[in-house]
């Protein structure tokens, strides 16, 4: 699978896997995906529902949460994150293309290691996660700025 990139040893993140690849990550030991796509996305191979049912076939842990650029919200990366703290690890959480899970990804991981908004967006850069929506941008710097203790 192609852009994949291993956040640290508790998350991966990526984009749309196919069926085959879910089954492949039960196998490489990973316990939990995590689907950010919502229901009717187009170049949806895998509808969330069929994905949640390969998933728990592959003996792994699945949680939905869709979200697109139009409801990514403050109340949905906290309801995100403390579902996040509960599922089995390691965890393969995607979207799409793996902007989505990777900017859910990195608010959680910037406030828990006590980042600021601007640190977390050259963070994010440096990994090698390409952020072209200028409101994806403003969401995560605001986010971590807010809730950063």
């Amino acid at each position: 699978m192609e852009n994949v990139m291993k956040i640290n040893d508790q998350i991966t993140v990526g984009p749309q896997p196919s069926k085959e690849e879910i089954y492949e990550f039960g196998r490489e030991g990973f316990k939990t995906v995590i689907n950010f796509r919502t229901e009717h996305e187009e170049d949806q191979p895998v509808s969330p529902a069929a994905e949640g049912e390969a998933v728990t076939a592959a003996d792994m842990t699945y949680l939905h949460v869709p979200v697109s650029m139009n409801n990514m919200d403050e109340e949905r990366v906290d309801q995100f994150r403390k579902k996040l703290d509960d599922l089995p690890k390691p965890v393969f959480a995607h979207c799409k293309s793996g902007k989505r899970a990777g900017a859910m990804v990195m608010m959680d991981m910037a406030v828990e290691q006590g980042m600021s908004g601007e640190q977390t967006l050259k963070k994010a850069e440096e990994m090698g996660f390409e952020c072209d929506k200028p409101e994806l941008k403003e969401l995560v710097k605001n986010y971590v700025d807010h809730h950063t203790k």
